[in-house]
């Protein structure tokens, strides 16, 4: 019999973030491992086991999980998040591209240098209200439904929840032109797991700060 699955990561958001959510989603409770030294990740390596040297690393029923979309790919498969048949997978996979590539731009955005963060600011919240979210509010409008794909929760659904919140985070008020979001945001927020996840006790991890910036670039480039 399997245990919790590990997460091996910093103690922050970046990449493992989403793999949390979506472990929330499941109802699945997980353990973590907190980075906190150079010497810890090159064990990791020496170890064999990070394949290609790169976090985030999952230890779950077995294997030693690597490369982030694999990851949450095989959680989506295996908790019944990823759709009943090959459209409905090509959908939430598309979704969360799209998705993945607004929350790259917010990850990565505590990493830009000063002279950048003005612009980079500018760019989240362009893409965001232009590229993005336009898109999930036309879907949510046309199919009438509750949720992106197969009126069911998917991966796709708690990805956006998660990229919502944490676009709101720097822009309180995106989604005011938005109704369809709005409503998606609410429904989804008082969802017993969800609403489980955002309370301030869980292992939801709080919007990056200088010590987690200087914490990742000193473990992994030193």
């Amino acid at each position: 019999m399997s245990g919790k699955p590990k997460l091996i990561y910093f103690n922050g958001r970046g990449r493992m973030e989403p793999i949390r959510w979506l472990l929330a989603a499941a109802g699945v409770e997980f353990e973590e491992t907190f980075l906190d030294t150079r010497e810890q990740y090159l064990k990791l390596i020496k170890d064999g086991s990070l394949m290609f040297h790169q976090l985030p690393l999952v230890e779950i029923d077995g294997m030693k999980m690597v490369q982030t979309r694999a990851i949450l790919s095989y959680i989506a498969g295996k908790y019944n998040l990823y759709g009943k048949d090959l459209k409905e997978r090509a959908f939430i996979d598309m979704y969360v591209e799209g998705i993945t590539d607004l929350t790259n731009m917010i990850m990565m955005f505590p990493f830009s240098p000063p002279e950048a963060k003005e612009k980079n600011l500018a760019l989240i919240m362009e893409r965001a209200t232009h590229r993005y979210f336009p898109v999930f509010e036309k879907a949510l409008k046309q199919h009438g439904q509750d949720f992106l794909v197969g009126n069911k929760l998917s991966w796709a659904d708690v990805q956006l929840i998660e990229a919502i919140l944490a676009v709101e985070e720097k822009f309180p008020a995106v989604l005011s032109g938005f109704p369809q979001l709005q409503a998606f945001k609410t429904r989804m927020s008082n969802m017993p797991v969800i609403k489980k996840f955002l309370q301030p006790s869980s292992p939801r991890k709080p919007p990056p700060d200088d010590h987690y910036v200087a914490t990742v670039l000193k473990v992994l480039t030193e």
